[in-house]
């Protein structure tokens, strides 16, 4: 049975904070794909399609919290692969195979839609349809959920262990990317390099992905950190074009 007693003890709760923070931190890169991925539904089902898709990332998570021994199982290699001079018996796992399998995906769609921008094809959708259909993105956005919820739930895995903290704080940290997922959504379409960011962020999420399918590991820290850095950049970027816009239109009304 579960311990809800866990609750009552200050130390819980500093746990469950840290976890939710972590939680949402994770989960920036999924607001992002769903955020993108939905920009080609029909301006009336997006806000319908952003929020199916963090509803199913949530019980993606909660339902693999429940059965961590069978994640715990998944680090068991399934097979190994020996190549002379290549590779000594490297291990497969499910684990490996999913992450395999989730990171060339993110990278095959990031760069899919990289190119539509830049050949214009997202400014060709007419008004009357040539939209997405609202199940293929679903099972576009499922696709990354899975993938996304292991990463989320090792992290959490290794933080606390107690199962309830873990469903309270995955629960949270939703509740609010949910809140704020159609501002974030609105900011990255709004503005193209922003946008553009976002994707080459995904490429190099799904490429993490991967190098963790082969067993080497990445310091996220120094992922998040270029990231970060990369948005400060294009934020002040846009802050002086901006400004200069501000200037240019003051010196045309002075005239």
């Amino acid at each position: 049975m579960y311990d809800f007693t866990a609750f009552a003890h200050v130390a819980t709760w500093v746990s469950l904070l840290t976890l939710t923070l972590m939680e949402i931190v994770l989960g920036i890169d999924n607001i992002i794909f769903i955020s993108i991925t939905v920009n080609r539904l029909d301006p009336a089902e997006q806000a319908r399609g952003r929020t199916i898709g963090l509803l199913l990332a949530l019980l993606f998570r909660v339902g693999l919290l429940l059965s961590i021994s069978w994640i715990v199982s998944l680090r068991t290699a399934l097979f190994t692969v020996n190549v002379p001079s290549v590779i000594d018996h490297f291990g497969v796992s499910g684990r490996d195979l999913i992450l395999l399998g989730g990171g060339l995906f993110l990278m095959y769609k990031s760069t899919s839609e990289i190119h539509s921008k830049l050949q214009g094809e997202d400014d060709e959708l007419p008004e009357g349809g040539g939209y997405a259909r609202l199940p293929a993105i679903i099972a576009q956005i499922i696709v990354i959920d899975i993938v996304f919820s292991f990463d989320s739930i090792l992290t959490a895995v290794g933080l606390v262990d107690n199962v309830l903290v873990m469903i309270a704080a995955v629960i949270v940290a939703m509740g609010i990317m949910l809140a704020f997922s159609g501002a974030v959504a609105s900011f990255v379409n709004r503005n193209p390099t922003i946008k553009m960011l976002a994707l080459s962020f995904l490429i190099m999420i799904g490429f993490m992905l991967v190098m963790e399918a082969a067993h080497k590991e990445v310091e996220k820290g120094y992922l998040y950190f270029a990231m970060a850095f990369s948005l400060l950049v294009e934020l002040l970027n846009m802050r002086l074009r901006k400004k200069g816009k501000v200037v240019v239109l003051h010196d045309s009304t002075s005239d």
